[in-house]
């Protein structure tokens, strides 16, 4: 999953203000039976928001782009706002359980966009934003759901689009901004405007029809010379705002009550954070014991980091995979509903800003292919710091059980495969990443590292990143710790390379919600537990399997519908 997805758009479509807003919210409610408000909602959705319709699957929006001027922007927060009212309309006591669970569901999607949009202005403090929300071509370069010259004629109406979308985006954007933001920008715009001249054209070389080819030559030179001037515009900005990021308490615990459902005091949350990272030092320690005897961790991790993939991370990457489908089939731990597969690619030049991450295809789309992106080590850093980005191969395993087996990938097989629509379409954060964290904790509980201490060190060190980011998210957004504070905690307690905690440290900056890889896979971890205890015997498939039914809701309201008796303690 893409490292931003707490500022991806999911907007919900606009409509002309009523007369009398109330009167004609009820009147639709009263018409208008649930199953038929959500899908009318979806639809709207799409016709305002049409590159998330591309994304999963809609091409009817193909080269499309969203409304970015500040009226566009004003129109989605004022029919979300509209929606949520309308939605409350049906809380009568009328709905069915499963339904009154959907309702919540649908609330807490709107509560989350109104924050990003309304209360965090993402659209016109983050350039990050528009990086979820739109730009991303990827869809129409590498995801084969139509015959080439169709896919090419798309990204041409994309192409045309951009010099007046950046136009645009430089418009909204407040200066001055953190220095974070600003470097993404640059290596973001830039890789836009290289994807564009190279990637792009060669993916669609095989189209035959030479005026088409002329097109595409025609549209790519305005969109990647606005791409790579956007880019140079950030790169001469001189002055930056310096603790422009920093949420605030008051709003670090408003997000995750309006992205998450979780309302836990944040000095509880944070002690179950660092208790969660004592777990895993201890568990290192231990491991590296039966690894390295009588070595320190460090030179137990640099060890089995020596150990580098044949071929390099992605070809490394690749053989991994039919080994973890193997295994997550031989030891049931939960269904695979499909014979979908995934891919491994390097990432686009505008997407490297994080390790790994894939893109799965939408629940429109059939038959399809999932790719599973890694980045390259910046060119710009010294020759020991690239050395040093490319894991080793148990750490990579464990990358790749995050991200497919039985991670994202499986997760949203299940999820393309839900009952509801909306669960199908919209994924929380914590959910989405905490499931896939999770999994990779379950892969060594049930054996995938046994007689293997390396391997579960490399799960380790996954672990303890995520741990540095969730105590890095509070401590960035709501205790004044800086930047540098945050990177040399990435070193010294997540055992991460300079390259790495650097990236890490500047993406607390403008993800403040990456905390939720810890935070999802504990309140996991804690709905399991209450689920065996009501229902002790049972495989562990079948909770998995009840877990992924639903789609990706806040994880707080799943309790509701995997327990017989539902408490509030989440964590």
């Amino acid at each position: 999953m893409r490292c931003i997805l707490i500022l991806a758009t999911i907007v919900i479509a606009a409509c002309a203000a009523p007369t009398s807003k109330r009167a004609k919210s009820a009147e639709a409610a009263a018409g208008a039976p649930w199953p038929g408000f959500v899908d009318q909602v979806i639809e709207a959705y799409f016709a305002q928001n049409p590159s998330f319709g591309v994304a999963v699957g809609r091409h009817e929006y193909d080269g499309q782009l969203p409304d970015w001027s500040p009226a566009g922007i004003q129109k989605h927060v004022v029919w979300l706002e509209q929606t949520q009212k309308r939605a409350s309309d049906f809380d009568d006591g009328s709905l069915s359980v499963t339904e009154r669970f959907q309702l919540e569901y649908l609330r807490s999607r709107i509560d989350s966009e109104l924050f990003i949009m309304r209360d965090l202005r993402a659209p016109f403090t983050s350039p990050v934003y528009y990086f979820g929300s739109g730009l991303d071509p990827s869809t129409y370069v590498t995801r084969p759901y139509a015959p080439v010259e169709q896919r090419a004629k798309a990204f041409v109406l994309y192409l045309r689009q951009i010099p007046g979308a950046l136009a645009q985006l430089k418009k909204n954007l407040e200066l001055p901004l953190p220095k974070t933001f600003v470097d993404f920008s640059v290596a973001g715009f830039q890789g836009f405007a290289s994807f564009y001249e190279t990637d792009a054209l060669a993916a669609f070389a095989s189209a035959t029809d030479p005026k088409l080819q002329e097109e595409l030559r025609v549209a790519v030179a305005p969109a990647a010379k606005a791409m790579r001037d956007l880019g140079d515009w950030f790169a001469a900005q001189q002055t930056f705002s310096e603790r422009g990021y920093v949420l605030g308490e008051g709003r670090f615990r408003a997000m995750l009550l309006a992205t998450e459902r979780v309302t836990t005091p944040l000095e509880e949350l944070e002690a179950i954070g660092r208790a969660d990272m004592d777990r895993n030092h201890a568990a290192l320690a231990r491991a590296c014991e039966r690894y390295l005897p009588g070595a320190p961790i460090e030179k137990c991790i640099e060890k089995t980091n020596e150990d580098k993939p044949a071929g390099g991370a992605v070809e490394g990457a690749a053989a991994q995979l039919a080994q973890l489908r193997a295994f997550v089939a031989s030891r049931d731990l939960v269904s695979i509903p499909g014979s979908e597969e995934a891919k491994v690619a390097e990432a686009p030049p505008y997407a490297r800003q994080n390790f790994a991450y894939i893109e799965i295809p939408g629940p429109y789309e059939k038959h399809l292919p999932s790719v599973y992106y890694i980045a390259p080590p910046d060119p710009k850093w010294t020759a020991a710091e690239q050395a040093a980005y490319v894991p080793g191969k148990a750490e990579l395993l464990f990358t790749s059980v995050h991200e497919v087996w039985p991670g994202h990938f499986l997760q949203f097989m299940h999820s393309n495969r839900s009952a509801w629509r909306f669960g199908q379409l919209f994924s929380t954060y914590a959910f989405g990443e905490g499931w896939a964290h999770y999994a990779e904790e379950l892969m060594v509980e049930r054996g995938l590292a046994e007689h293997a201490p390396d391997l579960e060190i490399g799960q380790l060190s996954n672990a303890l990143l995520r741990n540095v980011r969730y105590l890095c998210a509070i401590g960035l957004h709501a205790r004044n710790m800086t930047v540098a504070q945050c990177e040399q905690l990435f070193k010294d307690k997540g055992y991460q390379d300079a390259g790495n905690a650097r990236q890490q440290a500047a993406r607390g900056t403008y993800d403040p919600g990456y905390l939720n890889y810890t935070m999802g896979k504990l309140m996991i971890r804690k709905l399991r537990a209450d689920w065996q205890a009501e229902n002790p015997g049972r495989p562990l498939r079948e909770f998995h399997d009840a877990l992924l039914a639903h789609g990706s809701p806040p994880l707080p309201l799943l309790r509701s519908q995997l327990l017989k008796a539902p408490n509030s303690a989440v964590f």
